[in-house]
């Protein structure tokens, strides 16, 4: 049987573009991976990895009018966003090879022999080393920066190891264009260019998965997608790790004081952060805390006039616009739920924002309301409205994991008075917010973009420096003799390498 066509299909129409490729075979999945496992070596060099980083960040920028191009073309996320997408993956790359020129990653670890301890302590040297071929899952909604060129693959290829990634079919023609010029860049450097593989096709990212020469594996994508590969990795003979970013409701609690003293704010701030990107970011706030009463209502006054005059949107393809209209009539079926303004369909490609209010006491114990505290993937959001803050604990103590989580104070709150609700909230995110919207990560070294299942399935973060230490393992040398040593855990540290030696910061 012939293998099927992979077509590049506009979202704007739903008509298809052009045919990109043909799904992968098993077969072509296990040359992709062996071909992976083949160059590993290759990338053993810090000096040329980085070197290759930053090459790719570069030729990403001189390819740009063509990956925004296309990129628009498979998503309709519009040349402003993807422009300061394209902008976000160049800056990662570069970030990353900062990240392999200092060398602290490797976290060098060095413990003299010493006969004095009870028990005596032998000679340790101990860094971390690759764990071989990463396989990366393509996410939808950012077709660069958690795609082919995006956080994964470039902390992964940071860390030494190569990459193959299985490409969203919502935008294969961004990721044939994007794999493109990384191997580019890496035959540029002296790389072989199998540092990086594409694959296409649900069933090659069953296989990827599952091939014994993969180490490791970074997914972003749907709570049912990733559980699926999750438990596939955990059930191999050899399980391997699974870092996945899965769903995320990111909760925002707003202080009957924070309401009272900016609601109109606060409602306008949170339209703008729902409706950005047509609702498509993982970071949207899809459920809120707010207060009833007065302050309460003048905020969703000013919500309801942000997300009237959002406009339509396009979603990322009409698979996903379908689950959104399905999430929204569920939801706004159930007892007592209200759309001050309605989400929904808005002609046949396009969708409307709203949003949903409904008592938050429908939502302290189980019931049919449970929908309302999972993620509905769109432009659409819950109010939940309290009349106590007994109310609030119950409610956030039935919410799962989150990548954020946000809480609305007012000035006079800072000084310890909402210390309980900050509390309440830590336990619920990787990333605690107060006074600011969700939507917008920072590549920052102290960012943590990850959370409590199902935010992600493991404690690692997909954003920031330390999102290196996912692709690496540690391994220890005892009472090993300096010339078998590597060069980075020799004692004249010939690297110029950061490292800790008996305790201390040498």
């Amino acid at each position: 049987m012939a293998a099927a066509p992979v077509w590049s299909v506009d979202p704007r129409t739903g008509n298809p573009r052009e045919q990109v490729a043909v799904e992968s075979t098993a077969e072509d999945v296990d040359r992709a991976v062996g071909a992976a496992h083949a160059v590993r070596d290759a990338l053993a060099d810090r000096t040329v990895r980085a070197a290759f980083l930053r090459t790719a960040a570069d030729l990403l920028g001189e390819a740009g009018e063509q990956v925004i191009e296309a990129a628009d073309a498979e998503t309709a996320l519009g040349p402003a966003r993807l422009t300061g997408e394209l902008a976000r993956t160049a800056a990662q790359l570069r970030a990353f090879a900062e990240v392999v020129d200092e060398g602290a990653y490797l976290d060098i670890r060095i413990d003299h022999q010493d006969g004095t301890r009870t028990p005596p302590w032998p000679d340790l040297r101990r860094y971390r080393i690759p764990l071989g071929v990463v396989a990366v899952y393509a996410a939808g909604n950012f077709p660069l920066a958690f795609s082919v060129p995006g956080g994964d693959t470039a902390s992964a290829l940071a860390a030494g190891c190569p990459v193959v990634v299985k490409a969203h079919p919502d935008h294969p023609a961004t990721s044939e264009l994007c794999a493109s010029v990384l191997r580019r860049a890496a035959a540029r450097v002296g790389l072989p260019e199998d540092v990086l593989t594409l694959v296409h096709g649900f069933g090659a990212g069953v296989e990827l998965i599952r091939h014994p020469l993969v180490g490791a594996a970074g997914f972003t994508g749907s709570v049912r997608g990733g559980r699926a590969l999750f438990d596939a990795a955990a059930a191999r003979p050899a399980p391997i790790p699974f870092h996945g970013e899965l769903g995320s409701l990111n909760p925002v609690v707003v202080t009957e004081a924070a309401a009272a003293e900016r609601g109109e704010q606060i409602g306008a701030g949170l339209g703008g952060s729902m409706t950005m990107g047509a609702g498509q970011f993982c970071t949207k706030p899809g459920f809120v805390l707010a207060p009833a009463g007065e302050a309460g209502d003048r905020l969703l006054k000013a919500l309801a006039e942000t997300v009237g005059a959002a406009g339509a949107g396009v979603m990322l393809g009409h698979r996903m616009r379908e689950a959104f209209l399905a999430g929204v009539r569920e939801r706004a079926a159930l007892a007592e739920v209200e759309a001050p303004v309605v989400p929904g369909a808005d002609g046949e490609h396009t969708v409307r924002a709203g949003f949903l209010t409904v008592p938050a006491a429908r939502l302290t114990a189980a019931g049919p309301h449970d929908a309302l505290l999972e993620e509905c993937f769109g432009p659409v959001t819950v109010v939940a409205r309290y009349a106590s803050e007994d109310e609030i604990t119950a409610v956030l103590s039935r919410l799962p994991g989150n990548l954020t989580a946000t809480l609305q104070i007012a000035a006079e709150e800072a000084e310890g008075g909402a210390a309980g609700l900050l509390a309440a909230l830590t336990p619920l995110a990787g990333r605690v917010l107060v006074n600011g919207w969700p939507t917008g990560v920072a590549v920052a070294p102290a960012q943590h973009h990850g959370g409590p299942y199902p935010a992600s399935t493991s404690p690692s973060t997909s954003v920031g420096a330390t999102a290196i230490e996912r692709w690496l393992r540690p391994v220890s040398y005892q009472d090993t003799p300096q010339a078998l040593l590597p060069p980075e855990l020799r004692e004249d540290n010939p690297l110029g390498l950061p490292r800790r030696v008996d305790g201390r910061r040498a």
